[in-house]
């Protein structure tokens, strides 16, 4: 494309999002530099080696609706890369594992009566068949939920959810948003009775490395190391950037960093634009992942109601990919500024040693072959009800500079599909303000 043969694209970001913002514009034509503060691309997506193993920092799954994930696949020649497992849900709860997911688990429930799993089973097939969020989107949440299912079931089945993520936000959420997340995997099934999930060989490296080497075959470059400390601006347009203490002169800016970073890194904003940015909440994660030496269940994904454990789930992700050993993720999501967070890492990895054992009472300490913890301050915005209207628009009132993140695909939740499709045409909104 000639219009981009002389124009100068900064993005900010190397996370699925900054990825695929700079793959749609190396393949228009474009030759976008790629900055990351980071040491690899990939964001919550990057890996690590973990005692031998390359594996993911957090967990990620796919699911039959990720269109974009998967076109991006078929342009990469890695769709024979894709597998499609069946998968069990589990859910432990007064000191059992058991069977979740389905109808017959949802019958077979101890612990919930009768009309409570009518309402509730009612309220996740409905959720399911609904295309339209906008009628839910001024709604709470809790609220929303508590009307379909009853307040035994919330109590049951719900309420740990909410408090062990959300913390003191449990009651501001959208219903918009958590109908999302009910829709993605109900939406992952064969049929009502069998659940559908898929893993990429090689996990999400595989697609990193292959997006980022179709970005360097287009003429695209990445600068790793070398976060972004200012966007300078000056009358009412992008001149460029600085970071590791040096200026680089661009035309254009797209940021795909987490938001509450952009009143540091574009300080001269508008005051309103930087207000909207710092409103803007987020939780944190300390995630641990282990490495066992057997199952802890056949479940990919368990949640939990236990009033021991301050975890809301545990995603045994060797259930859904092989390995040669147990891969188990555990997720404490909280607050940044709560206290918790600040603890050191041990004290996650001895809270998971206890969890597994109490939900697998084999496992023995000398079952566990390593443990690590990886943190991520800004892993989840917090979506209050209207909160697409609340955002900055991703094309800022400055000439050349684009602004966006994973809460910008509200009411979707983050996810690597999300990502992509959003980044694609972020990039063609960049290309087309500046043809203009």
């Amino acid at each position: 494309m000639s219009s981009g043969a002389g124009k100068r694209i900064a993005v900010l970001g190397a996370g699925p999002m900054g990825l695929a913002v700079a793959y749609q514009l190396a393949k228009d034509g474009y030759n976008p530099v790629v900055f990351e503060a980071d040491d690899r691309i990939g964001g919550m997506t990057a890996a690590f080696d973990f005692d031998g193993l390359s594996i993911e920092r957090y967990y990620h799954f796919h699911c039959t609706s990720d269109i974009a994930f998967l076109q991006m696949l078929g342009e990469l020649g890695l769709s024979s890369k894709m597998h499609w497992v069946e998968t069990k849900m589990g859910y432990f709860y007064q000191g059992r594992v058991q069977p979740w997911g389905n109808p017959f688990a949802l019958l077979r429930f101890k612990g919930l009566g009768m009309i409570a799993k009518f309402r509730y089973g009612l309220h996740a097939f409905l959720s399911t068949k609904r295309n339209d969020w906008r009628p839910l989107d001024k709604l709470e949440a809790t609220s929303w939920i508590k009307r379909w299912v009853g307040k035994e079931a919330y109590e049951v089945l719900w309420r740990k959810l909410f408090d062990l993520k959300f913390y003191d936000y449990a009651e501001g959420l959208s219903a918009a948003w958590i109908w999302s997340r009910v829709r993605r995997i109900g939406r992952s099934r064969y049929n009502l009775f069998r659940e559908k999930l898929g893993y990429l060989e090689g996990g999400s490296e595989t697609l990193l490395r292959a997006m980022r080497a179709a970005i360097e075959a287009h003429g695209g470059e990445f600068r790793l190391g070398a976060p972004v400390t200012r966007v300078v601006l000056s009358e009412g347009r992008v001149q460029g950037l600085e970071s590791k203490g040096e200026f680089h002169a661009f035309d254009t800016v797209v940021s795909t960093v987490p938001l509450p970073f952009v009143p540091r890194v574009i300080p001269d904003l508008p005051a309103d634009v930087l207000q909207k940015f710092r409103d803007i909440r987020n939780i944190a994660v300390v995630c641990v992942i282990a490495k066992l030496r057997k199952p802890v269940s056949r479940n990919f994904w368990l949640n939990t109601n236990d009033p021991g454990m301050d975890i809301p789930g545990v995603v045994e992700y060797s259930n859904l990919r092989p390995l040669k050993d147990t891969v188990v993720y555990v997720p404490f999501y909280l607050p940044g500024e709560h206290p918790t967070y600040q603890d050191p890492d041990e004290v996650f990895l001895a809270k998971v040693r206890s969890y597994l054992k109490k939900i697998n009472p084999d496992l023995t300490d000398e079952d566990f072959i390593a443990m690590r913890a990886s943190r991520y301050r800004y892993a989840q915005p917090i979506c209050d009800p209207g909160y697409l209207d609340k955002l900055p628009p991703v094309a800022l009132p400055i000439a050349g500079l684009f602004v966006a993140d994973t809460s910008y695909y509200y009411p979707e939740d983050r996810g690597i599909s999300e990502s992509i499709g959003f980044g694609r045409n972020m990039a063609k909104m960049a290309e087309g303000a500046g043809d203009a």
